[in-house]
């Protein structure tokens, strides 16, 4: 594993988006480099899609960071937000859903467009895969970078087990992580999951992980 000690994914437990806590590997490098080339990009609008805990808000902190970008909830966006989005030359659109209003999207991607501005979407699903109907929205949609990011390989797992148990200043055993890495299903929710559920356990027994925790929980 490189430079775990330096470049570990934020995994939601620790409230720091630094671009120096977030782990790269196979699972999410297009995401991070569509970051990193920024304002290089061959489309002004990029979505970043990945599963809850996949690290698309540390990717998006990031940005607005680099590019001093308006961060806005997909729950905050109406008619009126459009006017704030008109006066920011970078937008952060976090977590779209399927949900969202159609003319609302298609008008701020027409603003996006027109205004020669850069766009960064969020979503769990990539946005051309979802449902909507809007003819002229479908069209726009197809002219995104879509980066996803990918069910974690065993090197990111590798890095959000040791982060996560680093920031509780909790010390694993390497044979520990392996055991974990081998029999852990590939998914982020899931590894969540099992980490909430090991300090959760080990909490309520007073004891340290050992394999017996470890075991208990994956069985």
């Amino acid at each position: 594993m490189r430079e775990l000690d330096q470049k570990l994914l934020d995994f939601g437990i620790s409230e720091s988006f630094d671009e120096n806590d977030y782990y790269v590997s196979k699972s999410n490098y297009f995401a991070k480099n569509i970051i990193e080339i920024w304002p290089k990009w061959e489309k002004k609008i990029v979505n970043i899609s990945g599963e809850k805990y996949s690290g698309k808000t540390h990717l998006s902190k990031i940005f607005k960071i680099k590019s001093d970008a308006l961060y806005l909830h997909s729950s905050e966006i109406n008619d009126q937000t459009l006017r704030r989005i008109k006066l920011s030359n970078n937008i952060i659109i976090e977590d779209l859903n399927e949900n969202f209003d159609e003319k609302i999207l298609y008008s701020l991607i027409n603003l996006v467009e027109q205004d020669n501005k850069y766009l960064l979407i969020s979503s769990k699903k990539p946005i051309d895969t979802m449902k909507f109907t809007l003819p002229d929205l479908l069209s726009r949609l197809k002219n995104c970078i879509i980066a996803k990011i990918e069910q974690p390989d065993d090197e990111l797992i590798y890095a959000i087990i040791l982060k996560s148990f680093s920031d509780r200043q909790i010390k694993l055993d390497n044979k520990i992580i392996d055991y974990i890495i081998k029999r852990i299903s590939r998914s982020y929710s899931k590894m969540h999951e099992f980490i909430y559920k090991i300090d959760e356990l080990s909490l309520k027994k007073k004891k340290s992980i050992n394999f017996k925790i470890i075991k208990e929980i994956i069985n």
